[in-house]
């Protein structure tokens, strides 16, 4: 070999190991993308809202938000002075932004520059499902952290540039719970935290919900998740029970503001096949009908954490309640029952179970021939300090949209994964029985 041709050699030999080392380095420097993510959740015992934390902007700052389970996407509060950003960034007019969100509306604002407004942006809906009202907002992206886990325990924080979410106003927020300041979104949509989070980290678009009385959490990805003492509450070991998750053509709760039409496609919200109800074994006469959407998007049956309790249509109402008070006629009822509700019984005259007040288990049947059971935890409320139990179910008279709206009290300490990809609920039941709670999630670091 000739002395140029091993110079050569060495000189390329240098380089190579030179840019493969640079390569490595450069890789352990970049953190790997996590499998799931985690957010705390407390309920706020004044509205019977669910509340979590995010981190937003720059430099961050938390932000609170009511949950809501069938949201189409992340609104927050950008009133003068209240939205302050380095990395605020209007979505401009025809960008792909505004046509993920379906933005129908190009517009202009003299009050700016500033968060919430600026010239040549699109404008959303900005909704609050809380009081059932709308406005139009802005647009925009923001950085979003929130917190990866190994299922156990929280991991490192994982940022997200520009992520997209809809600017409101504290007026629009008026009935959501102190310090709140916008609505995070859950639902089927490609604007909701599932859908942006699955799409800017690579997690799968699944979550599951766990949420209880006062601490609950939600995992964003793969699990499986587990709560103390080592409790696995989610993946195969947890053995969840699967019905399909079923799409109304219709949008359901939604207000229609003049321009944009947001009922012209499906709902977001997660709605589940319901076909019986037994009480104590014993089935209870429901109308099919009933259990059924139709072509406008009435009936059926959907999970909800906005509203806290269960609320059915009246015939259902009725005879729920009747088969309730007749499974346990011998018990003396409280006259006049405490409104919402109208069945209440002394606290005392009921006793107590591990899985909570001695009633009649409530069984929903569901497709896939599998049965969702409701005891005594969830299905009865503490009132007057604990000396009155009511059954937690309120009548929403017959002219409800949904005819069975099952609420954040019946779904308390129960998992349920909403696995959007393969469109199925996975659900535990009550994990009192498995002597764990939603609340026990350890948030501390690893030991």
């Amino acid at each position: 070999m000739s002395s140029s041709s091993i110079f050569l050699f060495i000189s390329f030999s240098f380089l190579l190991s030179f840019s493969l080392g640079t390569a490595r380095a450069a890789s352990a420097k970049l953190p790997s993308s996590p499998r799931a993510l985690v957010l705390p959740v407390t309920k706020d015992p004044s509205t019977n809202q669910y509340i979590t934390t995010i981190w937003q902007r720059t430099p961050l700052r938390s932000v609170k938000l009511t949950l809501d389970l069938g949201g189409k996407a992340l609104w927050v509060a950008c009133d003068r002075a209240e939205y302050v950003s380095l990395s605020y960034k209007p979505a401009l007019c025809d960008s792909p932004q505004c046509k993920l969100a379906k933005s129908r509306s190009c517009d202009n604002c003299w009050d700016g520059p500033r968060p919430g407004c600026n010239n040549n942006t699109c404008s959303s809906v900005v909704y609050n499902t809380i009081e059932r009202s709308g406005q139009i907002g802005e647009l925009a992206t923001d950085v979003l952290a929130v917190q990866s886990t190994d299922g156990s325990n929280p991991g490192r924080i994982v940022r997200v540039p520009n992520f997209l979410f809809s600017c409101g106003s504290l007026f629009l927020g008026e009935k959501l719970a102190n310090g709140v300041k916008g609505i995070l979104g859950f639902g089927k949509s490609a604007t909701s935290i599932p859908s942006l989070l699955s799409s800017a980290l690579g997690i799968n678009k699944k979550f599951a919900l766990c949420l209880s009385s006062a601490k609950g959490v939600v995992f964003l990805g793969d699990g499986p998740y587990v709560l103390l003492p080592g409790v696995i509450v989610s993946g195969p070991a947890a053995r969840l029970t699967y019905t399909p998750l079923l799409i109304n053509p219709i949008s359901t709760v939604y207000p229609v503001i003049r321009g944009f039409p947001d009922q012209s496609w499906p709902s977001m919200e997660y709605f589940i096949g319901l076909e019986s109800i037994k009480i104590n074994g014993k089935i209870v006469p429901l109308s099919p009908k009933l259990l059924k959407f139709d072509s406008k998007g009435y009936g059926g049956t959907k999970i909800s954490t906005v509203e806290p309790f269960t609320v059915l249509h009246t015939s259902i109402y009725n005879a729920i309640t009747k088969a309730f008070t007749n499974a346990i006629s011998k018990v003396p009822r409280v006259n006049p029952p405490i409104a919402p509700f109208g069945t209440c019984y002394k606290a005392s005259s009921l006793g107590s179970t591990r899985l909570g007040p001695g009633v009649p288990s409530i069984d929903l049947g569901l497709n896939n021939n599998v049965t969702w059971m409701i005891f005594g935890a969830n299905s009865m409320v503490y009132l007057n300090n604990s000396e009155v139990l009511c059954l937690a179910f309120v009548n929403g008279g017959k002219n409800v949209r949904t005819s069975v709206v099952i609420g954040g009290h019946q779904i308390e300490d129960n998992l349920l994964e909403f696995d959007v990809v393969r469109s199925r609920l996975g659900f535990s039941s009550t994990l009192l029985g498995r002597q764990t709670t939603c609340g026990n999630f350890n948030f501390t670091s690893k030991v």
